[in-house]
């Protein structure tokens, strides 16, 4: 049963970076297409007053979340996967400036590390608390 959730988590990830990938590397706003026929409208998907930045925030939350669980059982490298991350939200933000009908936008490369580094500091009190196994993880949420 555990290896089956942790089997179902790791595409889930992979899945996620798959769907982030095609997101980021689009011409124009998938979502805006689906949602409101515009490709150059990127919608606010949470109402605030951070625009776009939000959803970055909220995004890559889930995915270094999931990237730290999938390698739960390499503690020591949580430094390199979320370093790795990182890197990859800033090429991903930066690319923006040569894909057509996107801009780059600072807020959002912020909003990115941020998201990023809570998660981060979240899964190092975590360890430091010792708990055993992942589903002492759920326990905090």
């Amino acid at each position: 049963m555990k290896n089956n959730i942790m089997k179902s988590i790791k595409y889930l990830y992979y899945f996620s970076i798959t769907i982030l990938l095609i997101i980021y590397l689009f011409p124009g706003s998938i979502i805006g297409i689906l949602l409101y026929g515009d490709i150059t409208y990127q919608p606010v998907l949470v109402k605030n007053s951070l625009g776009t930045a939000l959803n970055h925030f909220i995004f890559f939350i889930y995915i270094t979340f999931l990237a730290l669980i999938v390698n739960f059982k390499n503690k020591k490298h949580y430094f390199l996967i979320t370093l790795f991350i990182i890197i990859t939200s800033i090429l991903l933000e930066f690319l923006h400036l040569i894909i057509p009908n996107r801009e780059f936008e600072f807020a959002d490369l912020i909003a990115n590390i941020a998201g990023i580094i809570i998660v981060f500091v979240f899964f190092k009190i975590f360890k430091k608390k010792k708990c055993l196994n992942i589903f002492c993880l759920f326990l905090f949420f």
